[in-house]
């Protein structure tokens, strides 16, 4: 099945708690591999296998902020990390996923926030995808 958000309405499906297994650069498109993505159906909870795309993407504006571990220096409320494009990102972390806590959308502009798999523990993260095409779902049947 595929689905094309609407920019104006509700998304029917949720993001959060699911793990981007691979980001993958094509032309202008983002993609990528989620191990599930959410719908509430008739009160039950239903999950589903997914691959979404964001078309018109505009690179320039995109990235990904990472976040060292500790979260901040010692005794010091402060924080500090690395903005990477999303070329970087792939090529820094080409096996590691990214679970999604949060997702936010806001016009053309789509923020998740979540955890970066690093080895022996994971990383803070905050991805910003600037597109002006469609962010389209791809779904594999029911699990």
């Amino acid at each position: 099945m595929e689905y094309k958000r609407d920019r104006k309405g509700n998304i029917p499906f949720s993001l959060h708690d699911s793990r981007i297994e691979k980001t993958i650069i094509k032309d202008d498109s983002l993609v990528f591999k989620i191990d599930r993505i959410f719908q509430y159906v008739d009160d039950e909870e239903k999950w589903y296998p997914c691959e979404i795309e964001f078309t018109k993407t505009d690179f320039d504006f995109c990235d990904v902020l990472v976040f060292n571990y500790p979260y901040g220096n010692e005794d010091i409320n402060d924080f500090s990390g690395r903005r990477l494009s999303f070329e970087e990102f792939i090529e820094e972390y080409p096996n590691g996923g990214f679970e999604i806590f949060i997702e936010t959308y806001a016009g053309y502009d789509t923020v998740f926030q979540g955890e970066v798999w690093n080895g022996d523990y994971n990383l803070r993260a905050i991805m910003s995808i600037w597109n002006m095409g469609d962010m389209i779902y791809r779904i594999e049947n029911e699990e």
